[in-house]
């Protein structure tokens, strides 16, 4: 059964704050951590709410983005508007994207889950298209009897 689709999606545009993580990109449990520790700072700032204040939808996403050799991480959302102090704009391309699906308990199980998917299995099932880097997100929706439910995009190109 496969874990993914290939979807054509339109460019669209994020705006969002940004984190540079410092464990190294093997130590799961210590970038796990991070990003857990990330939202949970900008939930209790006000960070969030601010772009959530600017969305164009309810999608919240969660961005992974290597920029001058540094994993950086991002949450953002879908908007064509701006805030001063937002870290990051980020463009992503009218492209075929693979497309994970899945459903948690809570926000961050849900982007594990779908990270684990997506890069322990369904990218290893292409056979026709290769990632090739760039920004790759995930995609919380919302909830459906009471679990979360969500995508994760990563851009690829044909072989």
């Amino acid at each position: 059964m496969s874990t993914y689709t290939l979807e054509e999606k339109e460019a669209f545009t994020v705006l969002g704050f940004g984190t540079d993580l410092k464990s190294d990109y093997t130590d799961y449990m210590g970038i796990t951590k991070e990003k857990k520790d990330f939202w949970t700072q900008a939930s209790e700032d006000g960070t969030l709410e601010k772009l959530q204040n600017l969305a164009d939808n309810d999608y919240l996403f969660a961005v992974n983005e290597a920029v001058n050799n540094k994993m950086m991480y991002y949450m953002d959302v879908l908007t064509e508007q701006t805030l001063p102090e937002a870290t990051r704009v980020i463009q992503f391309p009218k492209s075929t994207y693979v497309v994970v699906k899945a459903e948690a308990a809570d926000p961050e199980e849900l982007k594990n889950t779908l990270t684990g998917i997506a890069f322990g299995q369904a990218l290893m099932e292409i056979e026709d298209y290769q990632y090739v880097g760039g920004p790759n997100t995930t995609v919380e929706m919302g909830t459906r009897d009471g679990q979360y439910f969500g995508e994760m995009w990563i851009p690829v190109v044909p072989k």
